[in-house]
């Protein structure tokens, strides 16, 4: 896992739901923690595109729900600025499964992936349909 080229806005913190992007067979997905998250006392800990979380599934398939799975986010809502000066904000919130190796679950990924996180896991990028 590499750093990030730009410094993130966190725009995902603890007990937001995110929208599962794969076909790994959940739906929608409640973030529990975030991995490398240091902060001050009775701080929520928060994540942005790029960052790795650890993740239940909310609803989907019986076969996965109610489990607990290291994620990615892809997509944010909170506008964050590239080191470039551009501004990128996406409709929802959403990230994918992965594995321990930081390979995706799924086999597919819907709709569109920030550049950060295809840096940080090129495995992500690479059954990405479209990066923005």
């Amino acid at each position: 896992m590499k750093g990030l080229t730009s410094k993130m806005t966190y725009g995902v913190f603890t007990k937001t739901q995110l929208k599962c992007a794969d076909n790994s067979g959940a739906k929608i997905l409640e973030m529990i923690a975030a991995s490398g998250y240091k902060g001050r006392r009775r701080m929520r800990p928060k994540a942005g595109v790029g960052n790795l979380i650890f993740c239940r599934v909310y609803s989907g398939d019986e076969k996965v729900r109610h489990q607990v799975f290291r994620a990615v986010i892809i997509r944010q809502r909170r506008e964050f600025a590239r080191a470039d000066g551009i501004r990128i904000q996406f409709e929802d919130n959403a990230a994918v499964i992965i594995d321990d190796k930081g390979e995706p679950k799924g086999t597919q990924i819907k709709g569109p992936v920030a550049k950060e996180a295809v840096e940080r896991f090129p495995s992500v990028g690479k059954i990405a349909t479209i990066v923005v």
